[in-house]
């Protein structure tokens, strides 16, 4: 059994298409079926259903999955930390929604930079769809997002409610505003916002992103629903300013980390997640 077949077979497994494993990994799609038939051959099991509708586990291939996370992950680690500098013990690849970057997993950062100054971290900003897809694949090692989905192998726990709130370039805007950005927050954000606002024309903006709203409203003035944590600075510095009177949204926030976790540096760090959570909860 090599690398590239535990790889393989857990990027199928993240994504349930051969096809989509195949662009995933850069291979064709021969190249892909051709490792999962060597890698069944020297198992002596099935590992995939294939249908119309993609590729689906065997109870072989669910019992082979954490093996095949713990391959990957083993590997990674090494090729990591082989080339890390004599100063540091360890390295944690950490991954999240560009709205946490603000302010709560920087701090994260900083908290393990003092707790654990030996410990390399790697930081990447993600959607859920791909951040769930590298803790199946085993090259993330935490994940910390808005609507997590479940996977076998994987703990997901809540951290903290953001609470969103509906912010304007304008103190005088009223509701609905011809300038008003909506925010993809989500599909438990849309299902409340289609729920109070059930007579809403299709808003003449969209952004996928809530810095990409910010960005917007500042350089062309506009409303949009954002985190009051994220809004909370540009709030006191006149920048933006909150609508009287408007709903406020609750929205939970996630971390996703391996459900057997035998690194002692990734334990500190959902520790430390867990913490500053904590301490969020405790300010709002």
């Amino acid at each position: 059994m090599d690398i590239d077949q535990a790889r393989t077979f857990l990027t199928i497994a993240a994504h349930g298409s051969f096809l989509e494993a195949a662009g995933r990994l850069h291979v064709t799609q021969s190249t892909v079926s051709a490792r999962i038939q060597n890698l069944e051959a020297e198992l002596g099991v099935k590992l995939f259903i294939r249908n119309r509708a993609g590729a689906k586990l065997t109870q072989a291939g669910r019992r082979f999955l954490p093996h095949a996370k713990t391959l990957t992950l083993t590997v990674e680690q090494a090729r990591h930390d082989v080339g890390l500098p004599s100063r540091y013990r360890a390295s944690i690849r950490v991954g999240g929604r560009i709205a946490l970057w603000e302010d709560f997993l920087p701090n994260w950062v900083g908290w393990m930079r003092k707790t654990a100054p030996d410990v390399s971290i790697h930081s990447d900003i993600g959607f859920e769809e791909d951040l769930m897809s590298r803790l199946i694949e085993g090259t993330l090692d935490i994940g910390v997002m808005y609507t997590p989905s479940h996977a076998p192998g994987l703990i997901v726990e809540h951290l903290f409610d953001e609470t969103l709130v509906f912010v304007s370039s304008n103190p005088d805007t009223k509701w609905p505003d011809d300038d008003y950005i909506y925010v993809n927050w989500g599909p438990g954000f849309y299902a409340k916002h289609q729920e109070n606002y059930p007579d809403l024309d299709r808003p003449p903006q969209r952004v996928n992103i809530g810095w990409l709203g910010i960005q917007l409203i500042l350089a062309n003035g506009g409303s949009c629903f954002l985190p009051s944590r994220m809004a909370r600075s540009l709030i006191k510095d006149g920048r933006l300013f909150q609508v009287a009177d408007s709903p406020e949204f609750i929205h939970p926030a996630y971390m996703v980390f391996p459900r057997e976790v035998e690194n002692s540096v990734v334990q500190q760090a959902v520790e430390g997640l867990r913490k500053l959570a904590y301490e969020e909860r405790e300010h709002v």
